[in-house]
């Protein structure tokens, strides 16, 4: 488009018969990614309750650019406008950077409007802003995926590898459907296990019905039928991104984890994906780690936010040591408390 068009450009919020038009936008655009489609809008309002404001920019009744941001507010955690929270990328897509800037600076007026303590803009690539500044210390982590079984394991480093091969012998078994039930009960103990609050359940529910044909949900049973391991993925343009996994606590002892991403490579291979997007973890991480042992470089992610009401960058990492006890006696609870109480504090948690 040419720069004499954006004297003209008109940013206007997403109205419910333009979610089409939207997507497909985000389809063709060279960095749209799962997490700038509309489902998510949809999924954010009808489990956490939390405002969405999609900027979309139009231009003589185009689309030539969008921004999904969310604003999430809390006593304990702080008033944000994140594009986009529960998604590891998010940002504006846009035919010009002229174009992004004028929707990024759209959305530091809104933070403004709104009077958050920040405005965080989740870029996988980086796209300066003088406004805004790089905060972030996170990597995401992927790979091409080979044609057989044969060469996706070949293409793991050895000591890896070896741990696959090892899980090989377990007499484990992998199903794969649109159980979300299961894949919401293994991976509620396995984040109660690493003291972290749990999504509602309905969470999941509402991202099979918004995504079904872009989710499915792989679990791994023991000798016994018994699920050990389960993982909820979504598929997009050729990419298979494990989004929410874990284990019981004979994962370990099993392997069945290492197994779990092995069977999903090579079952995203059958369905015709060529890229395996094992996502977003906080550099130097035990999870960082483990991606990295597949052989998988890390790719730096390029947040940034604009101070709005806030005077420094918060700290919410749970590796921020005022958590530590929190942590601690979360890892404590009964499932079922955790469960229960969780559900009202990992909303403000995106």
């Amino acid at each position: 488009m040419a720069l004499s068009h954006e004297n003209a450009l008109t940013i206007t919020q997403l109205q419910s018969d333009q979610c089409e038009n939207w997507d497909t936008y985000v389809e063709k655009h060279e960095d749209g990614a799962f997490f700038h489609l509309t489902g998510w809008k949809t999924v954010i309002e009808k489990t956490f309750g939390h405002p969405c404001f999609y900027l979309a920019a139009w231009c003589e009744q185009q689309l030539v650019g969008v921004l999904p941001l969310v604003q999430v507010k809390s006593l304990l955690f702080g008033n944000s406008l994140v594009s986009t929270p529960f998604c590891v990328y998010g940002g504006a897509l846009a035919d010009t950077d002229a174009i992004r800037l004028q929707l990024e600076n759209k959305a530091l007026d809104l933070g403004k409007e709104l009077k958050v303590d920040f405005v965080e803009l989740r870029d996988r690539k980086p796209l300066d802003n003088p406004n805004y500044e790089i905060f972030c210390h996170h990597s995401t982590y992927g790979c091409e995926l080979a044609d057989t079984p044969d060469a996706i394991l070949a293409g793991v480093k050895k000591k890896q590898r070896a741990v696959i091969r090892h899980s090989l012998k377990n007499e484990l078994q992998s199903v794969v459907n649109k159980d979300v039930g299961t894949a919401y009960d293994v991976y509620a103990e396995s984040v109660r296990n690493l003291g972290t609050p749990v999504f509602h359940k309905q969470f999941f529910h509402n991202l099979a019905e918004v995504f079904g044909d872009k989710l499915d949900v792989l679990t791994v049973l023991t000798s016994e039928g018994t699920p050990v391991s389960s993982v909820l993925s979504f598929y997009y343009k050729d990419e298979v991104l494990p989004y929410y996994g874990g284990g019981l606590h004979d994962a370990r002892a099993l392997k069945s984890n290492d197994f779990m991403y092995y069977q999903l490579m090579c079952h995203a291979r059958e369905l015709g994906c060529t890229r395996y997007d094992f996502g977003r973890s906080k550099d130097d991480s035990g999870a960082a780690k483990y991606k990295l042992s597949y052989g998988m470089p890390a790719e730096p992610l390029h947040y940034k936010r604009a101070l709005v009401e806030a005077t420094e960058q918060p700290n919410l990492s749970p590796n921020n040591p005022k958590y530590a006890l929190f942590i601690n006696t979360w890892k404590k609870l009964p499932l079922w408390l955790s469960r229960l109480v969780g559900p009202y504090l990992s909303k403000y948690l995106g």
